[in-house]
This record gives C-alpha cells, structure tokens and sequence, in this order.
C-alpha cells in the first residue's frame, strides 16, 4: 500500500469510494436515497477538483495494486487558536481492517501538526460503531455529541479531539446583533466557511441556549441554513459545504 497527493485523474476513485463507504456504513440506518442525495451533495465533481488543487488542503489517497482504495480530506481552520478538521476519512470496505485508515490518519496528523495545529478534531454519527470504534483506538477523545439534520432526519453525531499543542487563543466573546441582542459567541465551536469560519453563537452566557451562527467574516448573524444543512451568510456570500456525517469510514 502506498499514499500519495491526490490527483484530478483521482476524482471518480474518491466518488465511488465514498459511496461505498457510505452504504457499508450506513446502510442499515440511513435510506438508499437519502445516502445517493449525500455523495451528490458532498462528492461535487468540481468541488472535489478545487479541494485537490489548494495548496492548505491535506489530501492524501491510498493505492494498493494502483488503485485507488481510500482516501482523506482535512485543513487547518484560522479560528482564535489553529484547528485541524478531518473533513473525509474513507476507506473502500474491500480493503478495510487492513490498516489503511490508520495509515491515512497518521499521514493527515503528520502535515497538520507541522502546519502548527493546536488540536485536530474529528465528527462520527453515533450509528458508525465501526468509526467510533476507530477514533477511540487511535487515541481520540470524545468531546460530546451534537443533533444534525440531513434532508428531514435528525442524527446524533459525535466529535473526537485530539490535542496537540497549548491553547493560547480567546474561547469565547459577546457580540451585539443588528436587532441589538446580545449573544455569546464560543470560538472553539465552529465549521469552515468559503471565507471564515462560521462561529456558534449562543443566547446565554452559560452557553446552554442556542442561538445561530455569527459569520467569522463580516461578524454578522444574519446565517441562513437549508435542508442539507448548507449554511450562508446572507449579508457577505460567506459559505458552508452541506454538512457531511463523518470523517470516519
């Protein structure tokens, strides 16, 4: 088994590695059609071409008899301190318990920590026992659970962090919106944006109250999230990929 840089030649391998994943994954809790909308939704031909082609994306594949059999995705977010979010982590179910997602992990945790990350972090839906599993063994901590919607089902969904350096950075600050509400905002909790990231904005200073997204580029509030939970900043165009369901295979 060999890793290296994913190509545009790379793209349909990536789609269909994806796919199966999904359904080896999924398959017993999640609908067909449900599973086909995400991997049109998530895989876009052309997204994943720009994805490849930045230069701060970690996107190695695994090639075993030169084909491709899995792959990763992460970056670095520039929120208040320096995180690294493993968007993808998918292996073909051909191939697992072969060592290759282990193989692909230390490969993406190698190039985040010399981006100087402070954490790396990590979602699974609670029904991927096997990517649960995955995480815990290779030194993950839990850091809670979180409700996401896809279409119209709800999802529980889990996030493992791991830490690398010392946080130095602000966790959390107030906001006043254009309606003049207060809202506390937790800069440790966030999802990458086509500009900044989107910060999660609460309503109270215990942070139990949720109230929406404030923009990291334009500190505003003013986010709009659809069905498959794409987000958008309706005041600047700042914007989020639909949300996927893990980064675990």
């Amino acid at each position: 088994m060999d890793l290296r840089p994913a190509t545009l030649d790379d793209i349909d391998a990536i789609r269909t590695i994806a796919r199966e994943s999904l359904i080896a994954s999924y398959g017993h809790a999640v609908d067909e059609s449900l599973l086909a909308e995400a991997v049109d939704e998530w895989y876009d031909p052309d997204d994943l071409g720009a994805d490849i082609g930045d230069d701060d994306t970690v996107f190695p594949v695994a090639v075993v008899d030169e084909t491709v059999v899995g792959f990763a995705e992460s970056y670095v977010v520039g929120r208040r301190e320096r995180v690294g979010e493993i968007d993808w982590l998918h292996v073909h179910p051909d191939h697992r318990e072969s060592g290759i997602g282990s193989a692909l992990l230390e490969r993406v945790e190698s190039e985040l920590r010399a981006a100087d990350v402070d954490r790396i972090e990590a979602r699974v839906l609670v029904d991927n026992e096997a990517g649960t599993a995955f995480y815990e063994r290779e030194g993950y901590d839990l850091d809670g659970e979180r409700p996401v919607e896809i279409g119209d089902e709800r999802f529980d969904e889990r996030e493992y962090r791991k830490q690398i350096g010392r946080l130095t950075g602000i966790s959390e600050g107030t906001y006043e919106t254009d309606d003049g509400e207060i809202v506390h905002v937790a800069f440790d909790e966030s999802d990458r944006g086509s500009h900044a990231p989107f910060y999660v904005a609460y309503a109270d200073a215990d942070l139990s109250q949720r109230y929406g997204y404030l923009c990291g580029n334009c500190e505003g509030t003013n986010v709009a999230i659809d069905t498959m939970d794409r987000m958008e900043c309706r005041d600047c165009g700042n914007r989020r990929k639909p949300s996927r369901w893990d980064a675990a295979y």
